[in-house]
């Protein structure tokens, strides 16, 4: 059976329920954008990519079954964008959602005032619109691959085979298929020039030994799976040649937001003279936001650090500091950000990208 994230038809989604993973495959209907917004607040689905297209095809369900103003042009628009601003208060830190939602937004407008269209016509359109994130977040990442591959092969001397490391996941199970950083493992393994990938385990919720170690062996790619305390050591002692995550929200001066533990990995990288990459569509990039300073960081329940399975992990009366992200600089990232239109260093990235209208 094919990993997937989600499973689409016209008026119909599906998300695997990714808590319940390795133990459970499990899809789980999402009859609108209720649904997906607790989908997404609880972690069922999680992953910047994912999280966007969960969004949008939870609204495009509703339009399909009849939802909304049936009437009236402005008010179809606006019943569009209040379901968007519901969807954005999930999760705070991932750009995707927020970028889509935008760009749907100015699509409808635009649409919305073109002569003699009408109701249902708008509806339909939206609706096409949305199924074709699909598609496209697809070929983004089977870009994405290909250039970091590209690159991480650029930049050793014979070309490979290379031992990679990652952290949390950003596969199949992350995004409409293929991933972002395991995008570039795959395109790697695909080439017959990847030696192996170390996974972290990425506490709390352990979504590299649940979730990434999971797609990547019934994939066949060879992959050992790590404590996250082992990362610097396993560094210096495996080999690795190069570091590649992916990424939440990206400023404009190239700062990433990331799964905590991202900024420790980029330090040790950089210590031990090993290349850092970031793979991340260009959709996460927010040049809104000066800096890493600004991006809002969420907090989880300390519970996820304190119990596992309803299993007391901790003392339970322990104050708990529980954040879901850290911010990496930018000067850091010293193998540059892999997008969908090729690598960047991480201070040009979202630059590059607006003079090409590509934000």
């Amino acid at each position: 059976m094919a990993l997937e994230s989600l499973r689409y038809r016209r008026g119909s989604l599906e998300v695997l329920n990714q808590r319940l993973l390795p133990g459970q495959l499990r899809y789980e209907r999402v009859g609108g954008v209720q649904r997906a917004w607790a989908a997404i607040r609880d972690m069922e689905v999680r992953g910047a990519p994912a999280i966007a297209l969960l969004g949008c095809l939870s609204l495009a369900v509703e339009l399909a079954g009849g939802a909304g103003p049936q009437e009236d042009l402005g008010a179809l628009e606006e019943f569009v964008g209040q379901k968007l601003g519901f969807l954005l208060s999930a999760r705070p830190t991932a750009a995707n959602l927020g970028r889509e939602a935008e760009r749907l937004r100015g699509w409808v407008r635009r649409r919305a005032e073109t002569p003699g269209v009408t109701p249902q016509e708008l509806r339909e359109s939206i609706i096409e619109y949305i199924e074709g994130l699909l598609e496209k977040d697809r070929r983004d990442n089977r870009s994405i691959g290909a250039h970091g591959a590209d690159a991480i092969l650029g930049g050793l001397p014979g070309g490979g085979p290379v031992t990679l490391l990652t952290h949390c996941n950003t596969g199949t199970l992350a995004t409409a298929g293929y991933g972002t950083a395991l995008g570039v493992v795959r395109a790697l393994h695909e080439r017959g020039a990847l030696s192996r990938v170390l996974c972290t385990e990425t506490r709390p919720y352990n979504q590299g030994s649940r979730l990434s170690a999971l797609e990547l062996r019934h994939d066949g790619v060879p992959v050992t799976l790590i404590a996250d305390s082992a990362a610097a050591a396993a560094m210096r002692l495996h080999g690795v040649h190069a570091v590649v995550v992916g990424a939440d929200r990206v400023a404009a001066n190239g700062d990433v937001a990331n799964k905590i533990g991202t900024f420790q990995l980029a330090v040790a990288a950089r210590h031990l003279r090993i290349p850092f990459y970031v793979a991340a569509p260009s959709s996460t990039c927010d040049p809104s936001l000066a800096s890493g300073d600004l991006i809002p960081i969420e907090e989880r329940p300390g519970t996820e650090l304190t119990q596992l399975g309803g299993v007391l992990l901790a003392e339970p009366g322990v104050d708990v500091w529980n954040p879901a992200f850290d911010v990496t600089p930018h000067e850091l990232i010293t193998g540059g950000i892999i997008t969908e239109r090729g690598l960047f260093a991480a201070s040009d990235v979202c630059g590059q990208l607006a003079e090409r209208g590509e934000r």
